[in-house]
């Protein structure tokens, strides 16, 4: 495989992961995040996608990110009967956002992202051994 091909494709997967690792700390931001509005909807938790796609430049599929998704997982509830977001019963909705599960998301992305720079880092070495090997 051409080096430059495996440069390419490494670095689509960094920006992918990037994109990612973004969407998840929006969702560790707004945890908190409860809507003032009367029986009104928290933040609703996101979902980062990927989509597989064909590079004619480079004669590859490179990974980009997708769609943003909304988990359409139920929102939690927490007695508030003084919040200006209480429903009659006094219950305020709270956001769909686990940061166990916001954790571990990061920490998958994370390790993604290192895999495809550990990439780039060996083709890069690669390229360099071969320019010194020509030059000898």
């Amino acid at each position: 495989m051409d080096l430059m091909k495996s440069l390419k494709i490494a670095a689509s997967g960094l920006g992918a992961q990037s994109h990612r690792m973004r969407i998840i700390s929006e969702n560790i931001a707004n945890a908190d995040s409860i809507s003032n509005v009367k029986n009104g909807d928290p933040y609703r938790r996101k979902v980062s996608t990927f989509q597989q796609v064909y590079d004619q430049e480079i004669g590859a599929e490179i990974v980009k990110h997708g769609r943003v998704k909304m988990d359409t997982s139920d929102f939690g509830k927490r007695l508030e009967p003084g919040h200006p977001g209480a429903d009659d019963k006094g219950y305020i909705k709270t956001p769909n956002v686990n940061g166990m599960v916001e954790a571990m998301d990061m920490r998958e992305a994370q390790r993604s992202y290192e895999a495809n720079l550990n990439v780039i880092t060996s083709a890069r070495k690669m390229l360099s051994k071969t320019l010194e090997i020509l030059r000898v």
